[in-house]
């Protein structure tokens, strides 16, 4: 998306961890991070891992497997990033399907969390679904600008 390196670069400037949770793969998504140097020390990334034998061919893939409906706090007891969010009382939760909307779940002493939905595909059968579920829908955006100016509003409070 437009925008993501202002996005990552504020985050990182702040202090603010950004966790990555993706039904994707996850060695894909890191290498596009790192190529694009905002793979900062506040970026953590959950994700599907994959798993090669000894001559490098892909056998398996690593851990629980992530798909759009489990993106929650099943896969994420336990490990040290978990702990580190359950100091926090407020989340800006990014997603673009409805399985989404379960990533904080979980997440201790939250007081604000504002979800903000990215609706891409399916937009007029979709809508009345993403508004009722969503803060804030962006149809058919590409781009981070709104979620950049409601962080550099909140973070010049």
């Amino acid at each position: 998306r437009d925008g993501f390196k202002e996005f990552f670069d504020q985050l990182h400037k702040s202090n603010i961890p950004l966790f990555i949770f993706s039904a994707g793969v996850g060695d894909i998504l890191e290498e596009i991070i790192r190529q694009a140097n905002v793979f900062y020390p506040n970026v953590n990334v959950v994700s599907n891992y994959m798993g090669f034998n000894d001559d490098g061919v892909l056998t398996h893939f690593k851990g629980p497997l992530i798909h759009t409906y489990n993106k929650n706090n099943t896969v994420l007891q336990g490990t040290g990033y978990f702990q580190q969010l359950s100091t926090r009382t407020s989340i800006i939760l990014l997603g673009d399907s409805m399985g989404d909307l379960t990533m904080a779940d979980g997440v201790p002493r939250v007081e604000n969390i504002l979800k903000i939905g990215f609706l891409n595909d399916k937009v007029e059968e979709q809508r009345g679904k993403y508004l009722d579920s969503y803060d804030i829908v962006l149809e058919s955006d590409e781009t981070l600008d709104v979620v950049n100016g409601i962080l550099r509003y909140i973070l010049t409070e």
